[in-house]
């Protein structure tokens, strides 16, 4: 038998996405003027209204922890208290700020083709006087733990996933202790709703504010309920939910016993979608139920889907949508469950949606809403990145220019003139007269190291390019901080928001041989 020769792997490398231009940083600047704006009028006085908006400009920022003290010392603040006083007994609605959200969403990132996602996430924490902290099941560690359930509707679009709203699943041990719900403020009307009950609440507030979704998913917790599917379909609403494997199909056999009885052609093999690593490679077979009354043009199937690395591995779910939906279609709609856990991960790791020190329910409630509505911030600041960017690749007068790499460097300098004045005057009007009045310098940029502002200090919002032979590798955008540290590794990649947006990359190989794109400090 000839000896098989091992097939050399195919080296993949990504595009340097373009250091941000002072106009971007105008956009970025002006869009999180827009968000103060929204919520001002939420707030009665001006001191909670600017610690607030401190607050969530602390979560936008890069600083290691995003609890009261961190988030305090970058408000120049030299204790936590008011921070924490924000989230605790300050007057101001939660739920009027999660209404604001609703809307901006709908505003910037509306898409007819988007999929509602309802899942839930643990909070592990120690003790027991954090409101509805219980012993467990805990996505987040795979298994018992002391911990929260949030419970969460996601909003799942092209353009990546936001968090719309959320409920805190109140185990029974609390529901029935009067005197823990008195001591975490656990209000009256707040009972130990199932999740399924909660995340049919979170979908009916989010049709009521005007939120229209192609398709719904969600994993068997919640499609195991019948009370959530039936009403989704007295809406005509779409969706693809995970069932257990008992689940009742007809009168008497279950989803585990059907498949089993389907043949081998049955089953065809897709991806789910892009996963961390690769695509999400599945084989999937499905059956129409005719016998399942529904709307004209529309029909209900059984779908499986089946490991490939473990075939004895599979996944049911019950499927309503239009008569004409194909299962490339459903496929893609079951994948982008998987959507919320990457606006998890991103929301935890980059907006401290997790980090929270607070133990009551309406502190719970704040922290997560303003987590929530950072991560929607920066989801709309790449989207409105990445049009830009579209717009300036864009050939114009319908032919490619062919101008070499130095004549559009020389080009893009060129552009730092006079100019640069005249594009302050777009910008918010916090920002413009700094905006205006900075000397941009079209010298080549190099990176340069921020040191951290002193405690009692607040950085402004002015921006200015600055030239300096500086190798050190800190991107900075302030007022958030410096985004990405990479000292000692001259292989290190540094992302400007990490890889969570790619609105900028560089390398310490590229500021050590001068290379480097250009950073922009404060002013």
């Amino acid at each position: 038998m000839p000896q098989q020769t091992k097939q050399p792997s195919k080296q993949t490398s990504k595009r340097l996405a373009p250091f941000p231009s002072e106009a971007d940083v105008h956009t970025w600047a002006a869009e999180l003027d827009a968000v103060t704006a929204k919520l001002a009028s939420r707030f009665e006085r001006a001191e909670p209204r600017q610690r607030v908006l401190a607050y969530l400009t602390g979560l936008l920022s890069t600083t290691e922890r995003k609890n009261g003290w961190q988030l305090a010392e970058l408000a120049g603040e030299a204790t936590p208290d008011g921070m924490r006083r924000r989230l605790s007994t300050a007057h101001w609605d939660a739920d009027a700020v999660r209404d604001d959200l609703v809307a901006y969403v709908v505003e910037h990132l509306a898409d007819a083709d988007a999929v509602l996602v309802l899942d839930e996430t643990g909070f592990v924490k120690k003790g027991t006087k954090s409101v509805g902290v219980a012993p467990q099941y805990c996505g987040t560690v795979g298994t018992i733990a002391t911990c929260q359930i949030g419970v969460f509707l996601a909003y799942a679009t092209s353009h990546g996933p936001v968090l719309l709203d959320r409920e805190l699943y109140l185990p029974r041990e609390w529901a029935d202790d009067p005197a823990r719900r008195a001591e975490a403020g656990v209000p009256a009307e707040a009972s130990g709703i199932p999740n399924p009950a909660l995340g049919k609440e979170l979908l009916e507030r989010a049709y009521a504010a005007g939120v229209r979704a192609a398709w719904v998913t969600a994993d068997s917790v919640y499609g195991g309920a019948y009370q959530l599917r039936h009403s989704l379909e007295e809406r005509a609403q779409p969706f693809v939910l995970a069932v257990p494997s008992t689940q009742r199909v007809g009168l008497s056999a279950k989803a585990a016993q059907v498949v089993a009885a389907w043949p081998a052609a049955a089953w065809q093999r897709r991806s789910a979608g892009e996963g961390s690593q690769s695509p999400r490679w599945y084989d999937w077979a499905w059956m129409p139920m005719a016998w399942r009354l529904a709307p004209e043009g529309m029909a209900h199937w059984l779908l499986a889907r089946r490991s490939l690395s473990k075939p004895d591995e599979l996944a049911y779910y019950f499927v309503f949508g239009p008569a004409s939906a194909t299962l490339a279609q459903v496929v893609q709609v079951a994948g982008m469950r998987w959507h919320v856990e990457q606006a998890f991960e991103l929301a935890k790791g980059e907006v401290g949606l997790d980090e929270y020190e607070v133990r009551t329910w309406v502190g719970w409630y704040r922290h997560i809403t303003l987590a929530m509505f950072a991560l929607a911030y920066l989801t709309v600041v790449r989207v409105h990145a990445q049009r830009t960017q579209q717009e300036r690749q864009r050939p114009k007068g319908g032919a490619a220019t062919g101008r070499s790499r130095r004549g559009r460097r020389r080009d893009a300098h060129s552009a730092c003139g006079p100019a640069a004045a005249d594009r302050a005057g777009g910008a918010a009007p916090a920002l413009r007269a700094g905006l205006a009045a900075a000397p941009f310098r079209c010298a080549r940029l190099t990176l340069v190291r921020l040191a951290p502002p002193p405690p009692g200090t607040r950085q402004t919002g002015a921006y200015q390019a600055a030239a300096t032979t500086t190798t050190s590798a800190t991107v900075v955008l302030a007022p958030l901080s410096p985004i990405v540290r990479a000292e000692n590794d001259p292989t290190a990649h540094t992302w400007l928001g990490r890889d969570l947006f790619e609105v900028a990359r560089v390398t310490l190989e590229a500021a050590a041989s001068g290379d480097a794109r250009g950073v922009l400090t404060p002013a």
